[in-house]
Order: C-alpha cells, then structure tokens, then sequence
C-alpha cells in the first residue's frame, strides 16, 4: 500500500464482485486477459449501473465484435448485450510490436460509458437467453432461431419479420423482443 491509495487484491476477476471493492463512482481500466475477456465483459455488464465507466483492452477482433453496427459480419451476441446497456467505441489500436514478447494479433482499447437506465436482472438474463438462441444458429431465419422461445407468434407481437436473420436486427429491436418476451 502506498499511503492508503492503492491496494492489491489476489482474487479471481470471474467471481469476485468487483462492486464490492470501492465505493461509487467506480470505473474499471484493464487490460483483459483474452482467453476471459468476453465472460468478463458480460459480468460486468449485468452490473453496468454500478460503474461509471468501463475502459477495457481486447483483442481486436472481439472489440471490434462489441462496437458492430446491425448488417456487418462482426456483429453478433456481444455487440447487443454492450450496445444494448453502454454507448461503445474502440478509442486505441495497438499493435503487437507494442508488447513484449509481441502477440500474433492487434489489440484495441474500448470505452464504455453505461446508459443512465440499466436493465434488471431478470430482463438481462431474458437478452442473454434470446441473444443466444437468435445467435446460435447464425444462418437461420428468426422464426427458427427463436423457436424455444416463441417463435413466430414472439416476434409478430414485437412486429418483427419471421424471415429476418438476427444480424439484421437493431439493438432498439431486440430490445423491442426482449420486452415482449418478459411479457410473456
């Protein structure tokens, strides 16, 4: 410790509850380790209101999988559970030569800044679940993909087309879903 401002704590980042480490307002700054980085970011999203701030170091594939707009070929599952609770954008690249020894990929820092209106639990874990199903067949139609969870009667009430693929679907319209199927 030095002074009282800084203080180690050996733990594991995928159970500890971050929360409970400082009091508000907190913001986490790391570089992630890869082989958990995504199991983090989620973590940490169901829990987005209690940060002020989120400036994380990827890989730069899946940063880029976070900040994806609807249609390209990186968006998927991470991109709407991050877009769906923070305003995200990749603020740094960095190329393997900065670090010793070199990954074989480039790195990216993303900045995320959670949205003043955060989903509860429940509602989080319903997106967890209709992200999965929407995302796990990536090639099928909704009507399909959502079967489990409706199908085609879920998104005639969210006004959603049967034979739309998850990745044209906005953030605005899963979270559209997402509120149909609470209703449920």
């Amino acid at each position: 410790s030095t002074g009282g401002r800084l203080r180690v704590i050996e733990a594991d980042a995928l159970s500890v509850d971050m929360t409970t480490l400082t009091p508000a307002p907190r913001q986490v700054i790391a570089n992630l380790p890869y082989n958990v980085a995504s199991p983090l970011l989620v973590r940490w999203l169901r829990q987005a209101a209690a940060f002020e701030r989120l400036t994380l170091m990827f890989q730069q594939e899946v940063a880029e999988r976070i900040c994806a707009d609807p249609g390209t070929g990186a968006y998927g599952r991470l991109s709407v559970l991050t877009q769906w609770c923070c305003d995200a954008r990749i603020v740094l690249r960095i190329p393997p030569a900065a670090f010793t020894p070199p990954p074989k990929v480039w790195s990216a820092v993303v900045a995320l800044n959670p949205r003043t209106t955060q989903p509860d639990p429940a509602l989080f874990a319903r997106m967890e679940a209709l992200t999965a199903a929407a995302f796990g067949q990536r090639r099928k139609m909704l009507r399909g993909a959502l079967r489990t969870l409706g199908g085609e009667a879920l998104l005639a009430r969210a006004d959603i087309a049967a034979d739309r693929r998850a990745e044209t679907l906005t953030v605005a319209e899963f979270d559209r879903l997402v509120q149909v199927l609470q209703e449920a």
